[in-house]
């Protein structure tokens, strides 16, 4: 130790120890981890493909045991192939299902509000023959061709259409061969059966009878509607201008579909039952009024050897110009029958009917299957004849084609 040393103040040649510190802070891990999740997500919205996104979804539960022997393997939970799979709509893909099993023969539809996410049941019927389902009658089954969805109507080898062999015949009035012609329509049947019953029970068989595609008991009361003499026709569900808010059901037809894919739709709900004269749009105020998308509907009714009916509630719609340069037989309701659904004012619109078909020879009236409608339409039918008028089915005014 030399002098220098002893007389240095304390600590001067103390070499300072160093601190290890990491290169961020916790907010740059939390920032870091928020960049990767906002990456793979935005990765994956984009390279998934999910053309739909945003429309309301129907979750079916299937049960892939009913096939054969009709019941389920366990009555409380079946594990359905693809169950994770996105349903678009395209022919020979099964909608997406799981959990808990329906009662034999029946499919419970869940429609999803795509705004409000509201949930709501719908119960309908399997496409399948069997027990709980009326046998379709030798004679008929040359109507029909099937399809991944079930039986769909189509022309006869010998080239009747159902339209034709599935039609009512029309007795003149006595004396009056050129009667003035009324034609109703009544919808909105098949998803209450007590209701649906009540309807075939009360109007008369010159009333026409529509039905939406959806129901436990569909396939059985419209057959039961045609052994009461009506003709019947099957519903579909269009897009409405406030479409999903106002939502017609599982399986509507859509503008935001290609062609092809609303056709496959239209296979699905021409399944559910059989025995009809022609389809009825179902709201449908958007869809109705689109050339693009109306048109294949149109043509493919007509190559099914059915009829169009256009229930009147849209202004807008392209029904009569696109069936007149198609050649499709059609019909347009005049009268909205229960648009205010008062007895005094449902009185006042068979009236207005009534004026109708005395000034052009024929008159098309329409209404939903509410209480007082059927009401004041049966009232209204007891007497028609005495009037001088004629109660028709709805072919005997839309057989031929009408041009715009």
């Amino acid at each position: 130790m030399t002098t220098d040393d002893l007389s240095a103040p304390l600590g001067q040649h103390r070499v300072a120890k160093r601190r290890w510190t990491l290169p961020f802070t916790i907010s740059h891990v939390i920032l870091a981890a928020l960049a990767l999740f906002l990456l793979t997500f935005g990765l994956w919205a984009v390279m998934r493909d999910d053309p739909f996104g945003g429309e309301p979804m129907a979750v079916v539960h299937l049960d892939p045991h009913q096939g054969g022997a009709g019941k389920a393997s366990d009555p409380h939970i079946v594990a359905v192939p693809g169950a994770n799979e996105h349903y678009d709509g395209t022919a020979g893909q099964s909608p997406p299902a799981q959990v808990k099993a329906p009662a034999p023969a029946t499919k419970t539809v869940t429609i999803i509000d795509g705004k409000t996410g509201e949930r709501h049941e719908e119960v309908i019927p399997a496409p399948t023959n069997d027990a709980q389902t009326p046998a379709i009658p030798p004679a008929d089954q040359k109507f029909l061709e099937m399809t991944p969805h079930g039986a769909i109507p189509k022309v006869a080898a010998d080239g009747t259409r159902p339209a034709d062999a599935f039609r009512r015949p029309v007795e003149p009035l006595p004396g009056k061969p050129d009667a003035p012609r009324v034609a109703i329509i009544v919808s909105g049947l098949g998803v209450s059966a007590s209701a649906t019953s009540d309807a075939i029970a009360k109007l008369p068989g010159p009333i026409t009878l529509g039905f939406m595609p959806y129901g436990p008991d569909i396939a059985s009361l419209a057959s039961r509607a045609r052994g009461a003499g009506h003709e019947i026709l099957l519903q579909v569900p269009m897009e409405p201008f406030d479409y999903p808010d106002n939502d017609p059901g599982p399986q509507t037809l859509l503008t935001s579909l290609v062609p092809q894919q609303n056709m496959d739709r239209l296979y699905w709900l021409m399944s559910r039952f059989q025995g009809y004269v022609g389809i009825e749009n179902a709201m449908g105020a958007r869809f109705t009024a689109s050339d693009t998308s109306f048109t294949p509907v149109l043509r493919e009714t007509s190559k099914r050897g059915l009829i169009f009916v256009d229930d009147g509630s849209n202004p807008r719609s392209l029904t009569a110009r696109i069936s007149g340069a198609n050649n499709v037989p059609f019909a347009r309701a005049d009268v909205v029958l229960d648009a205010v659904p008062a007895p005094a004012e449902i009185d006042r619109a068979l009236d207005r009917l009534e004026v109708a078909a005395r000034e052009h020879g024929i008159a098309v009236g329409s209404a939903s299957a509410l209480p007082v409608a059927i009401d004041r339409i049966t009232a209204w039918a007891k007497t028609a004849e005495s009037r001088g008028l004629l109660l028709v089915p709805i072919t005997a005014v839309a057989l031929k084609a009408k041009p715009s």
